[in-house]
């Protein structure tokens, strides 16, 4: 089927830069901001996404519809679009392509079908696309092929299987290496902290790990404006380790580091706004004074 409207849910970090590529490659990419945040209203009209006010009329007109949101909204936006489709029959595919559980991705795979919609399991690894280069969106079930077509229009599709699940779970694994290894990091530096023992700690490592000094500069200074929405993506690995009979607890515990950060103002940060000049040490010595025993 020929692909001339991509729908974004939502347009925020990824979804706006992921919308301003494909028109780049002039797809037609629409939204619905109704009750949508002022900067997400703004994100969308910087990526010169269309506003389609009324929420079945975009799914209507929409012959893919890319799912690119926060874990703990799926189950809420793949309902609003399963009533859309019921109430405006038609088989408009759709891209769940957030942070979930296989299983969640199957449940949501029901839900959509259900309603007459056609469903591919995609997950993204990578930036959001800000300077033209496309993260990559793994695709998997029995619909990837078509979504594959988004390879015309600037998007780096790698097709991974034909079993719904496979493409969430490489995301979970992924996300298990890369946001795990941030909230140890993370962890060790705020107890060195707490204990007088940063600086010797990191003289350590530079003896022998300056790589890993490297990622933690890097990282963890931005790490805060993302924990909120990092919780439920960390539920998600959970759910994933502990339904393949593996230990739960790790992530359990990554997850409760999330929260940690995300009390802090330092969570009140967006990509916009974020203090670029604060450094790893100001960063850990901020969350440090989260801990229970600091006066």
């Amino acid at each position: 089927m020929p692909i001339n409207t991509v729908a974004i849910l939502s347009p925020g970090d990824m979804g706006h830069s992921v919308g301003q590529l494909l028109k780049q490659h002039e797809l037609r990419v629409i939204t619905c901001l109704t009750g949508r945040s002022a900067r997400t209203r703004a994100l969308s009209e910087s990526a010169g996404i269309e506003d389609i006010p009324d929420f079945n009329n975009m799914v209507a007109l929409s012959d893919i519809i890319l799912s690119i949101t926060v874990s703990e909204v799926v189950p809420e936006v793949c309902n609003q679009v399963a009533a859309a489709l019921k109430a405006n029959p038609s088989s408009t595919l759709f891209a769940e392509c957030n942070a979930l559980a296989p299983s969640s991705v199957k449940e949501m795979e029901d839900v959509i079908t259900a309603a007459g919609g056609r469903f591919v399991d995609v997950s993204i690894i990578g930036s959001p696309p800000r300077t033209g280069i496309s993260p990559r969106f793994y695709a998997a079930g029995p619909h990837a092929q078509e979504f594959s077509s988004l390879i015309d229009f600037g998007l780096d599709v790698r097709i991974i299987g034909d079993t719904t699940g496979q493409a969430s779970g490489i995301k979970m694994c992924y996300a298990a290496m890369t946001k795990g290894t941030a909230a140890l990091h993370s962890q060790l530096l705020m107890a060195a902290e707490s204990m007088g023992l940063y600086e010797p700690l990191m003289g350590e490592f530079e003896s022998g790990h300056s790589a890993v000094i490297q990622r933690m500069e890097s990282w963890i200074p931005g790490v805060p404006s993302k924990s909120r929405r990092w919780v439920s993506e960390m539920q998600e690995i959970k759910q994933t380790f502990a339904e393949l009979g593996m230990t739960p607890n790790i992530f359990e515990g990554v997850t409760d580091m999330y929260r940690l950060m995300g009390s802090t103002e330092l969570a009140d940060e967006n990509p916009e706004s974020r203090n670029l000049d604060r450094t790893l040490k100001q960063t850990v010595e901020r969350l440090a004074q989260e801990l229970p025993n600091q006066e």
